[in-house]
């Protein structure tokens, strides 16, 4: 009498823990997402979570970058259960196509993911640098899941995940060096006033040179802000074109930003002002306080924990609705 051929432990728990990895990922983006869409501050023990989440890097056409990580782990979870909701007795031909079919969705997937995690930590290295634990969990988990789904089961033919792995690799790297390319720099400052990308935004086309008009006003708190700010000699490059930095501009009202030294790296014609270049300033807004740089759109709680401002922080303004 012949034996049955044991399962090895991890084939037979392989899905599951891939679930529970995902839904790990899941629930970081989720709670990034809603961070970012509420404009709040990151429950974070290092300024670096909400630096990341308030840079250029954290948008991707016109929504959190941290949403569609929330997507991905969703479908993971989702690829990872699916089979085990059919009956491998009763559908032994519809368990077998979906357990095909969704390893290799899986396989796709992780790879996707590990790919384009490994971007954003190089830029999180390289150009953010700043730490973001959430961003790094979130890594984590992908290069996780792709871990488990090598080992998760018996590949019949090793040749089809490397085969995958380098034509997905390569297809995910060149589209995420795509999407980054377009992102707000320095180089912007380059274009003429009269530049169509900017008639085309829903708020119309700022005044040259000066941008467009604040039409929030300020309570104490955002002035107190402001004056702190002025205080330790904290400065703050934009350029008269960017609508983020128009949004800075809102957070804080007409009366508050009067008090901002703002540095307009864009108002001395089509290359940046000599200081700017001597900031290294990448994207705009870029704060400079206390001898670090943090790039993208800040809170005012966010500017007040990083300035070390114990004034009060019943700010009015919590959008930069324009």
């Amino acid at each position: 009498m012949s034996r049955q051929p044991t399962i090895p432990w991890m084939h037979r728990w392989s899905r599951l823990l891939i679930a529970a990895t995902a839904g790990l990922g899941a629930l970081t983006t989720a709670y990034l997402t809603v961070v970012k869409l509420t404009q709040s501050t990151a429950a974070c023990p290092t300024a670096g979570c909400n630096t990341v989440l308030n840079s250029d890097y954290a948008t991707v056409l016109g929504q959190p970058l941290a949403l569609f990580g929330f997507l991905a782990y969703t479908g993971m979870v989702i690829f990872a259960l699916t089979p085990l909701a059919i009956s491998k007795e009763e559908k032994p031909e519809l368990y077998s196509t979906l357990e095909n079919w969704t390893w290799s969705l899986l396989l796709v997937g992780a790879i996707a993911m590990s790919v384009f995690s490994g971007y954003l930590v190089y830029l999180l290295t390289f150009k953010i640098q700043a730490a973001c634990l959430y961003c790094i969990a979130s890594a984590l988990f992908s290069l996780s899941l792709l871990v488990l789904t090598i080992i998760g089961r018996a590949w019949e033919d090793v040749g089809q995940i490397v085969f995958t792995s380098i034509v997905v690799g390569v297809v995910v790297l060149v589209g995420t060096l795509g999407i980054y390319a377009v992102k707000p720099t320095a180089a912007m400052a380059e274009l003429p006033p009269e530049s169509a990308a900017l008639s085309l935004l829903p708020f119309g086309q700022p005044i040259p040179g000066i941008g467009w008009s604040i039409t929030t006003t300020s309570g104490k708190a955002e002035i107190a802000l402001a004056k702190h700010l002025q205080k330790i000699g904290a400065k703050e490059y934009i350029a008269w074109w960017c609508p983020h930095c128009h949004e800075q501009k809102q957070l804080f009202g007409k009366e508050a930003y009067r008090e901002i030294n703002s540095i307009d790296c864009a108002s001395s014609g089509v290359s940046p002002r000599p200081e700017c270049q001597a900031a290294h300033v990448e994207s705009y807004p870029t704060w400079e306080i206390n001898g670090k740089s943090y790039e993208g759109v800040q809170s005012l709680d966010q500017l007040a924990e990083i300035s070390g401002y114990t004034g009060p922080r019943d700010f009015k303004n919590f959008s930069g609705a324009f």
